[in-house]
């Protein structure tokens, strides 16, 4: 559970850094990286809705920041 965590925050922290590239300089990494395949594009696209729904879950079920406050 821990690693899956892990894994989900590295996949999102690399898509931020994409995302960060292409709003700078106009190059989509990312599609780049595909070699200009779409449905490898799309598919690897579609880990980050995973990697988002699962932090959300992680968050919800176990609570972290619980002892923060």
């Amino acid at each position: 559970m821990k690693l899956t965590t892990l894994i989900c925050c590295f996949v999102l922290i690399l898509y931020g850094i994409f995302a960060t590239v292409y709003a700078i300089f106009g190059f989509d990494l990312l599609f780049f990286l595909c070699a200009g395949n779409v449905y490898a594009y799309r598919a690897l696209l579609s880990l980050a809705g995973v990697g988002a729904l699962w932090l959300l879950f992680w968050l919800i079920a176990f609570r972290p920041t619980s002892p923060l406050s």
